[in-house]
């Protein structure tokens, strides 16, 4: 049996405001672990949304830039596709352009999946990267600060696809995917190290995504056709942040929060 979950589920009317609460929360986090333990480690993905929110982290005229201590925040990648870092359909190649060429974040505190490595090479590369940058020992996991993910309209998420080979891996940190329905490889965290993390958040948005979003969060258990629901963080918590149209077929939010950013609804529901 999967282990029990309470999602809560955050909704604002549009992508833009969705970007701002993204924003806001992994300046919450970033404070939270820097507070707590002097380092903050954050595991990002690529995506409109994660772009949007990447260019208001950056903005000089947004509040968000000088809330940061990027001297303290260490950026890692969830996955990556098995193309050089300059390459357009790079995830590094997005972050870079929307925000690491506008922040000071030290060079040396960025661990890039290397896309234009052999497959199953990249893979072990990235999982020796974390052991070492996090000082882990023996079979010791990762625990990210926050992971922020995506979801396709198919289900997947970071670069676990349905029916692929990695879904099933419960031994490594990092692995190679071959993802048949693209034919093309790609490089993932695996599960349970995402579901090590202190805060799991998916941020999601478009009608494309309403119907697999509800049969995620709502329908039979059947991770190999809908890998999103394999993630199920080890603390019993899982976060959304959405526009309406992808809430559009979730149970109605019961709740109004109102912060700095304004205000959006909130819902709950239990897995």
């Amino acid at each position: 049996m999967p282990r029990p979950v309470t999602v809560t589920y955050s909704t604002w009317p549009t992508p833009d405001q969705v970007a701002a609460g993204a924003a806001q929360l992994f300046i919450d986090f970033v404070t939270r672990a820097v507070d707590t333990r002097g380092i903050a480690r954050i595991a990002i993905s690529g995506g409109s949304t994660p772009k949007a929110m990447f260019a208001l982290l950056a903005d000089p005229g947004q509040p968000f830039t000088k809330a940061i201590d990027w001297a303290r925040l260490k950026l890692y990648w969830v996955d990556e596709r098995c193309v050089p870092p300059t390459d357009a359909e790079s995830n590094f190649r997005m972050t870079n352009e929307a925000l690491l060429s506008k922040v000071p974040l030290p060079p040396e505190n960025i661990f890039r999946m290397e896309g234009e490595l052999d497959p199953e090479e990249a893979a072990s590369r990235y999982e020796s990267t974390l052991r070492n940058s996090m000082k882990l020992e023996g079979a010791e996991s990762p625990a990210f600060d926050l992971v922020l993910l995506g979801m396709g309209d198919d289900g997947h998420t970071a670069s676990l696809f349905p029916h692929t080979a990695a879904l099933h891996e419960l031994g490594r940190l990092v692995v190679a995917n071959h993802v048949v329905q693209k034919d093309t490889w790609r490089i993932t965290l695996t599960s349970p190290v995402i579901n090590q993390a202190r805060e799991v958040a998916f941020l999601i948005e478009g009608e494309a995504k309403a119907a697999v979003l509800a049969e995620v969060l709502t329908g039979p258990h059947d991770p190999d056709r809908l890998p999103s629901q394999l993630i199920r963080p080890s603390n019993g918590k899982l976060r959304f942040l959405l526009d309406d149209a992808a809430a559009a077929q979730l149970p109605a939010p019961t709740n109004t929060l109102t912060t700095t950013g304004g205000s959006h609804r909130v819902g709950t529901l239990e897995l």
